[in-house]
């Protein structure tokens, strides 16, 4: 039975802008369909502070597992879109105002750029104006994406960890998905593209919000939701998703077997965790703890050895874990770009070792471990 009471009151009544109801007729169109996708959709107006979250409502209101997130999400949503915290709001709504509503003759969520429309969709003048606006949203730390032909060359290629890890992981068709720190919600388009039945990515940077936003305008209503929150804004214990992903978090976490914990109780029994994080090569009871700065992040707090982190895991109740990949992270993979002109990995490597970091220490690894709930 559908909570009727949250669908009209609640969230709904906090919404604080103009939201847009969606009509979508039959069934999903393919991921990678070729054919127009016909869809009828009336866009927000994106003139008050916070976007459209009504299609949030029904995605969630059937699951009720999620009630809890549903409870508490009026007071959060409110609070981060207090335009009265963030000097730069108005101007980033303005930017998703300006954006043109076009029709996207194809949607591919599972190439590595995820394609939202075509050249021919458009003209160069409607291109050179989506550019534009998408710039004022610098800068772009997750893609690629192609929106109606505008290449958003983001600083990292994350489609290059997609690849790494998404032929190993259970498949995502028809599960209920959480993406903790999840940026841009990048990854949380290719969940789509692999048919998750409901993606839902938390973030607390507003800008990475905003951006979401933004190529949302272009996709239309896909069951794919960026949400204004830290995992610890997350109800205790919700055992409500079927995969949990948390990729580049750990290591910001001042209590790593906390963030172990806090995933563990969002996951189902049964769910699996998708983890990936900086390591150090060593030993089971290796793990550097910068004194300062670590590649010029000031919030870096623990870098395990893969033993040490397959000892957490195993501490925090996951059972068969799985190490799957290790891959040192290379200015291929993240660099600066015209989407992202600020610092990147090339300035935080010492360029006489760049196996070292500026500070001396190891530069950067990653791995990627899956384990089960």
């Amino acid at each position: 039975m559908l909570r009727s009471d949250h669908l009209q009151g609640g969230l709904q009544a906090a919404l604080a802008c103009e939201v847009a109801r969606a009509s979508v007729g039959g069934l999903e169109p393919p991921c990678n369909s070729t054919r127009p996708v016909t869809r009828n959709i009336s866009y927000v107006r994106y003139n008050q502070a916070m976007p459209n979250y009504a299609t949030f409502l029904p995605d969630i209101n059937v699951q009720p597992a999620l009630y809890p997130l549903l409870d508490a999400l009026p007071g959060k949503l409110a609070q981060a879109f207090d335009p009265s915290t963030h000097g730069d709001l108005s101007r980033w709504q303005d930017v998703l105002a300006r954006l043109p509503v076009l029709q996207a003759s194809r949607i591919d969520l599972d190439a590595d750029a995820p394609c939202i429309g075509l050249p021919g969709d458009s003209n160069a003048d409607i291109r050179q104006a989506i550019e534009g606006q998408l710039k004022k949203l610098h800068p772009w730390r997750k893609g690629p994406y192609l929106v109606h032909g505008v290449h958003i060359d983001s600083e990292w290629r994350s489609d290059l960890k997609w690849r790494r890890l998404s032929g190993h992981i259970e498949p995502l068709r028809g599960r209920t998905v959480l993406d903790v720190g999840c940026g841009n919600g990048y990854h949380c388009w290719r969940m789509a593209g692999m048919r998750a039945k409901l993606v839902i990515g938390i973030d607390p940077t507003l800008l990475s919000v905003i951006q979401f936003q933004a190529i949302k305008h272009f996709t239309g209503e896909y069951p794919v939701h960026v949400l204004p929150l830290g995992i610890e804004e997350m109800p205790g214990k919700l055992a409500a998703f079927d995969t949990v992903f948390s990729m580049g978090v750990l290591y910001h976490r001042r209590s790593p077997l906390d963030h172990l914990l806090e995933l563990r109780g969002l996951l189902r029994t049964g769910g699996e965790l998708v983890l990936e994080t900086l390591v150090i090569h060593g030993g089971e009871r290796e793990v550097l703890i910068p004194e300062g700065r670590y590649a010029r992040m000031r919030n870096v707090w623990f870098i395990p050895s893969c033993a040490m982190l397959e000892g957490w895991l195993k501490r925090c109740g996951f059972r068969d874990v799985r190490l799957l990949d290790v891959t040192q992270t290379t200015p291929t993979e993240q660099r600066a770009t015209d989407w992202m002109r600020f610092q990147s990995l090339q300035d935080c490597l010492d360029p006489a070792t760049p196996a070292l970091t500026v500070e001396g220490l190891p530069s950067p690894v990653r791995a990627i471990f899956l384990a089960k709930n």
